[in-house]
């Protein structure tokens, strides 16, 4: 085993779900983004929460009073524990992200690629942006590696898009 295998964390997602209170209720692009994100996250995650043993969790995200609400519970289905967040460290990013995203999709099928490319470059630094402060918000709660982190920040982003 490698030094740095050594020090990687064990615990990953098995199962992550969206609280239907928490998101916009008619059908949009938006919930193939969420569903697209879940399954990835799934797929490929690091996501160890501290003091917890075991190394398969469940997730439910959700937004209580403007608060970002993760329920994290053991994939056999013991008891959550609840971790509560302010949001305010990432509303503007996620307003930027917003603002960036619709102009790529205005720009998608009229722009030249050139600038097509570049708003996407905008794009995923804001979203490298959300990931890394979500990813230090977490780090005194849940270890994450920074691939998990920016699918984790595509839902809670998700959560705040009104249509």
């Amino acid at each position: 085993m490698s030094k740095g295998e050594a020090t990687q964390p064990r615990g990953r997602l098995v199962a992550v779900e969206i609280d239907p209170q928490s998101i916009a209720s008619r059908r949009s692009f938006i919930d193939d983004e969420r569903a697209i994100a879940i399954r990835d996250l799934i797929a490929d995650n690091v996501f160890a929460p501290i003091g917890r043993s075991g190394d398969r969790f469940r997730l439910r995200l959700s937004l209580v009073d403007r608060k970002l609400v993760l329920e994290v519970g053991d994939a056999d289905g013991g008891r959550p524990v609840r971790h509560i967040m302010s949001l305010t460290p990432l509303r503007r990013v996620i307003k930027d992200y917003f603002i960036v995203c619709d102009a790529y999709y205005a720009a998608v099928g009229s722009a030249s690629r050139a600038r097509i490319e570049a708003i996407d470059a905008g794009r995923r630094g804001l979203h490298n942006e959300g990931a890394e402060i979500l990813r230090q918000r977490l780090g005194n709660k849940i270890i994450v590696d920074m691939a998990t982190a920016r699918r984790l920040f595509t839902l809670v982003a998700a959560l705040h898009w009104k249509g």
